[in-house]
């Protein structure tokens, strides 16, 4: 059974990228609807995700704050798959707190009874800096913040659990940013490189090469590949499959989805045969599949809003 805290490590990199189409069919489990972005800002809502900006002098550590709060009556589960945001996270939670990983391949997550999270999605590469290790050995794994390289990791915890736990958001938020102000850590050339890498290969639809990305960031493949490898503990190719079948998934839950060969050239793939391929390694399951299962649950949660009202 997955904590609550996991299910929401797992979406904090983006409002809607990252969250797959929902399973809908098992007993108890409910499907998130596909703007489930919007509905988690609403007061009252029974999965509430607030998320925050920090100050100006931390936005090259950290891509913002995001505090998700869930009351769900008994026997309810919203279960979600979920494409990490390639970066990690630091999590404090009621009982537990720690340096989470990005997953390398698709992650189910349930959300069930009541809680909260305090999340901070980091900046790419500002990880590496505070791992006990190499970078790559919390890919698909954690680490407790106790055995960070930082100074008053437990007391921070504390600070945010007490602030939290009183309905202070701000506090927590202050207390945290307070902490990792005194850990000092300064940003290098690399850094800011990483940060462009990652941006290329997010929103440039034209790259979908190593080698592309190689060049459009400046630097030979082998140094891309170095620079990925030791700084988020990835490859450049995880990096652009990552973005291009988060962009696949979107379009197959749309209410009028794209053809599979269609979708294909789109985003850059010789032939279907190969983006299937490509699809099914990441998603687990063929990107026809997932299309059915996508209406399914649409017109599962469709039906219960009719009824309901």
């Amino acid at each position: 059974m997955q904590t609550g805290e996991n299910y929401w490590r797992s979406r904090a990199g983006a409002a809607t990228k990252g969250v797959l189409a929902a399973r809908h069919g098992e007993p108890g489990i409910a499907p998130l609807a596909g703007d489930a972005a919007a509905q988690a800002t609403v007061d009252g809502a029974p999965v509430r995700l607030a998320r925050h900006a920090v100050s100006a002098d931390l936005e090259g550590l950290v891509r913002h704050i995001w505090i998700p709060r869930w009351r769900l009556p008994p026997g309810i589960v919203v279960e979600q798959g979920v494409l990490d945001y390639p970066s990690a996270n630091l999590v404090v939670e009621p009982h537990a707190a720690a340096l989470y990983g990005p997953e390398l391949g698709r992650s189910r997550q349930r959300l069930e009874g009541e809680g909260w999270a305090f999340g901070v999605l980091l900046q790419p590469g500002v990880a590496h800096r505070l791992a006990p290790g190499p970078v790559r050995e919390i890919v698909g794994s954690s680490v407790s913040l106790d055995a960070l390289r930082a100074t008053d990791a437990s007391d921070f915890a504390e600070q945010v659990r007490t602030a939290i736990g009183a309905g202070d958001e701000a506090s927590a938020i202050a207390g945290f940013e307070a902490w990792l102000r005194a850990q000092r850590i300064e940003l290098d050339d690399d850094a800011a490189l990483l940060r462009r890498v990652v941006e290329l290969a997010e929103t440039d639809r034209s790259i979908v090469r190593a080698d592309e990305l190689a060049a459009a960031s400046g630097l030979s493949l082998r140094a891309l590949e170095r620079l990925v490898r030791g700084r988020l503990g990835l490859t450049p190719k995880w990096l652009i499959g990552r973005y291009r079948m988060q962009e696949a998934s979107q379009a197959l839950v749309t209410a009028e989805p794209p053809s599979l060969a269609e979708l294909a050239a789109s985003l850059g793939f010789a032939d279907q045969a190969h983006f299937t391929r490509q699809f099914r390694a990441v998603i687990g399951e063929t990107p026809r599949r997932y299309a059915r299962a996508a209406a399914a649950a649409a017109a599962a949660t469709a039906t219960a809003t009719a009824a309901s009202a």
